[in-house]
């Protein structure tokens, strides 16, 4: 399992199962803009491949995201938090 640390000044974020999937919860709180072009850049991340299904991101008018990660592209979407620096820290536990 991973477990990942991020700046709470920067981003709300909670996870939950949706039933087969995973499903995120993020409000961006710190530098709005900066930070909205880094989740748009791991958006990209995933449009840019050939499945539909992976990764699925809803924008509700109080500029909350809803993203939905199949089973299968947990590591890959959290990595990509990482990657895009999202998130401060990822680690196996």
């Amino acid at each position: 399992m991973l477990k990942y640390t991020f700046d709470d000044k920067m981003i709300e974020l909670s996870e939950s199962p949706n039933e087969n999937d995973f499903e995120f919860r993020i409000r961006l709180v710190g530098d709005t803009q900066q930070l909205k072009q880094r989740l748009q850049a791991v958006q990209r991340d995933f449009e840019n491949n050939d499945l539909v299904t992976d990764v699925l991101s809803y924008l509700y008018l109080n500029g909350e995201y809803r993203i939905i990660v199949r089973h299968d592209f947990y590591v890959d979407f959290i990595l990509a938090m990482m990657k895009h620096r999202l998130l401060l820290s990822v680690a196996w536990e």
